[in-house]
């Protein structure tokens, strides 16, 4: 599947674009759409003090970093067939934690656990984090989100 609109939106909106490298909360130096040296083979460079990149680099690492390292990680449970919201915000999730494998328990969570799990990782060095917390509950609401299919008149 490819990230929606939607799904792109959600994750510019919480991640936010910074165009000069910065540590994160935990020290990690971040840049963009928060790409961080554990997308070094996307970006080709390293993430660190002074770096700055143009709003077009941030958007295409972006857009990279989602078709060739976070979809295929919600990809690869393609056992639950899941709607366009679902994979939104379970990119939007992969992006931020890194994959969806403990959210999921490798695939052994029903739906109902899963949307339930989300809320459990709001924290960040082992605090609980507001902009996690609301993050979460927005990825909770999209996942939950039925997509209705349009009917077509005859």
């Amino acid at each position: 599947m490819k990230i929606s609109e939607n799904g792109l939106k959600l994750i510019k909106k919480f991640e936010g674009c910074r165009l000069t490298a910065y540590q994160d909360a935990v020290g990690v130096w971040t840049i963009g759409y928060g790409t961080t040296n554990a997308d070094k083979a996307i970006t080709g460079t390293t993430i660190c003090q002074g770096l700055r990149i143009s709003q077009e680099t941030a958007d295409e690492w972006l857009r990279q970093s989602i078709d060739c390292k976070y979809a295929p990680k919600v990809d690869k449970y393609d056992r639950y067939q899941w709607t366009q919201n679902e994979f939104d915000a379970l990119v939007s999730f992969a992006y931020n934690i890194g994959s969806i494998d403990g959210l999921t328990a490798q695939g052994s969570r029903t739906r109902v656990e899963i949307a339930y799990m989300i809320l459990a990782y709001n924290k960040a060095g082992g605090k609980v984090l507001a902009g996690l917390t609301k993050r979460r509950q927005e990825e909770r609401t999209l996942f939950l989100t039925p997509v209705l299919e349009q009917i077509k008149s005859g």
